[in-house]
């Protein structure tokens, strides 16, 4: 059964997209993913989007179609405020014009009027610990917010100031440290019930980059000197 299925059956609509005595009913997610940067929101929801059968849609990504301009050209030349107000703009259309798998950008859920409609989402928080979030964005200064003199301070001064805003809008929180993509996605649909826990899981595939977990501890974080 499919997710949109699911969620019908949970609501109580029709299979028709309609509840007893609606006239219509307003798209929305099957899934919703939230977290810090680093955490894989992208990457994992394409998968699970594919896996579900449905489309995948990126907050990030319909912010700088509307905008025209990257999203570090809108913080640099507009300012965060502005970047914000566009955010909450095009999360609030996306949370009833899309379904499928929908990701957020990981400061969407600053704003109090987000997590309002977040309410009664299938809200998935995808986990990132300090270490792993900083190898997988690579201290990157294309993330407006990470570009600072000390990445590594201000990444965990993000993840500190997030995290208790990310568990209130979750209804289920999976730990993406050292996991592959595709490990990720398997334990989402588990904690859904689109897949059953003792279902055969897919071989692992070395030459697929979705199959490669996130380097142990001891490996060395990126150099922010060097450009990624």
């Amino acid at each position: 059964m499919s997710a949109i299925s699911l969620w019908r059956r949970a609501s109580g609509a029709a299979a028709d997209g309609h509840y007893p005595g609606s006239v219509s009913l307003e798209r929305r997610p099957a899934l919703v993913i939230v977290g810090a940067p680093g955490a894989g929101k992208t990457t994992v929801g394409r998968v699970l989007a594919r896996r579900l059968g449905v489309e995948f849609t990126d907050v990030d990504a319909l912010i700088v179609e509307r905008a025209g301009k990257a999203i570090a050209d809108i913080f640099l030349q507009d300012g965060e405020d502005v970047f914000r107000a566009m955010e909450r703009e095009v999360v609030a259309e996306a949370l009833t014009g899309t379904d499928g798998v929908l990701a957020l950008g990981g400061g969407s859920v600053l704003a109090a009027e987000t997590r309002v409609r977040l309410r009664g989402h299938r809200v998935v928080h995808l986990m990132v610990g300090l270490a792993d979030g900083l190898r997988r964005t690579g201290m990157s200064t294309a993330r407006p917010l990470l570009a600072g003199v000390n990445p590594r301070a201000t990444f965990k001064a993000l993840l500190d100031a997030r995290a208790p805003l990310y568990r209130e809008v979750a209804t289920v929180e999976i730990d993406t440290t050292r996991r592959s993509a595709n490990q990720v996605a398997r334990s989402v649909l588990e904690a859904v019930g689109e897949v059953l826990p003792q279902a055969a899981e897919e071989p692992v595939d070395p030459d697929d980059p979705l199959d490669r977990p996130t380097p142990h501890d001891s490996a060395l974080l990126p150099d922010p000197s060097v450009r990624q």
